[in-house]
């Protein structure tokens, strides 16, 4: 196909199957999956109906000393539209897209999303057409499909659920985990915290000499303490300040 790119190829040698090596089976599901993470803690969620596609932005645990309430949502809606227009073309979703945006009162601020989702969609070659924010902080987008939506599955059945029950993929549990410690670290000034998780979850971040729990010590700057509980579900955490104040307790 391409002879003068031979260069570039490698045979690869590696017990481990080479998408695992390379992280591609996280990268998929991370991309393809109904909540989408772009920014210190912030994500989309993306569902798709027979009529429409509808995303809804979230702040999640997203805080910023100094920042009230109305500059936060207009900092997170302007990362979101990049997001968005990102998602629009790797899944190439076409027909009616109705984005709930964080609520912003100041027209200037509104004005300021529509004219960044207008620049994100710029490089979209694709036929589309975008409206102003309605009164309800709802933003319309037509677009032309190109080619069949790219939908790839990629929810999981629940090891721990006695019957048909799905979760988020598990691969990406513990980034989303870290994330959360990250904004709670900077919320609190936590020197040391204890993070309370299922038993499969707890020996997964424990194991080796290399665990999860000593590289998110170092990376966080702090005394993070894993411990597994049996009565939380498979996907649910519990973080506790050095006081043993419940900090956060969440299921994804």
């Amino acid at each position: 196909m391409a002879p003068e790119r031979e260069k570039i190829v490698k045979l690869y040698n590696g017990k481990e199957p080479i998408f695992e090596k390379m992280g591609i089976v996280k990268q998929i599901k991370a991309s393809f999956g109904k909540t989408v993470s772009f920014k210190q803690g912030a994500y989309l969620i993306i569902e798709h109906t027979e009529a429409l596609h509808v995303i809804d932005v979230n702040s999640g645990n997203r805080s910023k000393s100094g920042s009230d309430q109305e500059t936060n949502a207009l900092e997170v809606n302007l990362s979101a539209a990049d997001e968005v227009a990102r998602q629009l073309r790797l899944r190439d979703m076409g027909g009616i897209i109705v984005v709930d945006f964080i609520d912003m009162h100041r027209a200037e601020h509104r004005q300021k999303l529509f004219d960044r989702m207008k620049d994100a969609m710029s490089a979209d070659k694709t036929k589309h057409n975008i409206l102003p924010l309605s009164k309800f902080g709802l933003m319309q987008i037509t677009r032309q499909r190109v080619r069949p939506e790219m939908h790839i599955e990629t929810a999981e059945n629940c090891p721990t659920c006695h019957g048909s029950g799905q979760i988020q993929p598990a691969i990406l549990f513990p980034e989303l985990v870290k994330l959360d410690l990250v904004e709670l670290i900077k919320e609190h000034q936590l020197k040391d915290l204890d993070l309370q998780l299922h038993p499969f979850v707890a020996t997964f971040l424990k194991k080796g000499f290399n665990s999860e729990e000593r590289k998110w010590r170092r990376e966080l700057g702090c005394k993070v303490k894993i411990s597994g509980v049996d009565d939380l579900h498979y996907m649910e955490y519990k973080v506790f300040g050095p006081d043993g104040k419940e900090l956060r307790r969440k299921r994804r």
